[in-house]
């Protein structure tokens, strides 16, 4: 039996890895810091087979408890919030950036038994995505500059010739160029851990998650996914707020095939030092997935498109997984419908508090919005 480390396990996406891990028959330890903004309550569903230590990961202390006899790690554990980043700037660098150099610092060190490290990458990374020029061909613009987004012209285009490009599969070798203090630390993250293993010789895998949803998602914390924002407005009769026209696009997967792909980096060697996308290849609009929200929920619930646009906010972004399918045999299995009815069901149990209109004004406060609402 391994002994494996979860970070950020009783988290999100962590809890259903430590489900995954136990059932495999792991001995699987957890530290999480239970941070009230995510957690204001003991979550219920944590594993009892599992060992907990709700403790901070910059803790050198519970560090050296958590890490004894352990062969794997998960890193999973990190301050989440595109928006809130970027008023919050010293936290996110102070939990990602220094947990992490704080993490990679005991195994520089050397008294331990990790041979494997897998981190939480994020798609954010990139800022926007891979497109096509018709005329200059691939091609990888920068983020929109305010007086673009204010004009209402949404599209990229092609930073050569200035022609409209199209959205295509982002790929693990597009530049990166983060748009966000999240997504810098989340750089950070992948980088160092990447580096660190390398250099002591632990093979190590970085993830860039796409958008990930499913049941636990935090319901109540207005900077989590989409999915889980739209939901809470919609489970309270409140129309979901979209940005822009809405017809901007991600790649939204489901937390079990998260889950799949964490199990086989942690399990397959062919991706060691490497990072890889998980996601499923497929473009949904935030207007679509507002509307499938509703339909599933069985609401009357239109969404109210607001024509404003966030700082840093990105056009289209979707995981070109070729590289995860080819080193990792990760096949997403789970459809958008299936997962988003998985999803509802489990939200239907579970209370939440819509503070998204909270959110909006702590960056409006900012000058961190534009547009006319």
């Amino acid at each position: 039996m391994a002994e494996v480390l979860v970070t950020g396990g009783a988290g999100f996406i962590g809890s259903h890895l430590v489900d995954a891990l136990v059932e495999k028959g792991d001995g699987v330890r957890v530290v999480d810091a239970l941070l009230p903004q995510v957690h204001p309550a003991r979550p219920s569903y944590l594993n009892p087979k599992a060992q907990y230590r709700f403790g901070d990961i910059r803790d050198k202390a519970v560090l050296a408890e958590s890490l004894q006899d352990v062969e794997t790690i998960y890193h999973l554990a990190a301050a989440v919030g595109v928006g809130q980043s970027m008023y919050q700037i010293g936290h996110y660098v102070d939990v990602n950036t220094a947990g992490t150099a704080a993490l990679l610092q005991v195994l520089a060190d050397g008294s331990h038994s990790v041979k494997r490290l897998v981190v939480a990458s994020s798609m954010s990374i990139y800022g926007e995505g891979a497109y096509d020029c018709p005329t200059c061909g691939r091609v990888h613009p920068s983020v929109r500059s305010p007086e673009q987004m204010s004009a209402g012209r949404w599209e990229m285009t092609c930073p050569n010739c200035s022609a409209e490009v199209r959205p295509v599969p982002t790929p693990e070798d597009k530049p990166v160029r983060p748009t966000s203090i999240y997504a810098i630390t989340k750089r950070d993250q992948e980088e160092m851990s990447l580096v660190t293993g390398k250099a002591y010789g632990i093979p190590t895998v970085a993830l860039r998650f796409f958008n990930v949803y499913g049941p636990r998602q935090a319901l109540s914390n207005p900077y989590t996914g989409v999915c889980a924002i739209f939901q809470s407005r919609i489970q309270h009769g409140a129309r979901p707020l979209v940005f822009e026209d809405g017809l901007q696009t991600r790649d939204f997967i489901s937390v079990q095939d998260i889950v799949q792909g964490l199990r086989l980096a942690g399990e397959r060697t062919a991706a060691d030092y490497h990072a890889l996308n998980l996601g499923t290849g497929q473009a949904t609009s935030i207007l679509a997935i507002s509307e499938l929200l509703a339909r599933l929920y069985g609401k009357e619930v239109q969404p109210q498109v607001s024509h404003q646009f966030r700082a840093g906010d990105i056009r289209h972004c979707v995981a070109d997984v070729r590289l995860a399918k080819e080193r990792l045999g990760f096949r997403p299995s789970v459809s958008l419908e299936e997962g988003l009815r998985d999803f509802i069901e489990w939200s239907r149990s579970s209370p939440s508090q819509d503070r998204s209109g909270e959110a909006f004004r702590e960056l409006a406060d900012r000058g961190l919005v534009g547009g006319t609402r």
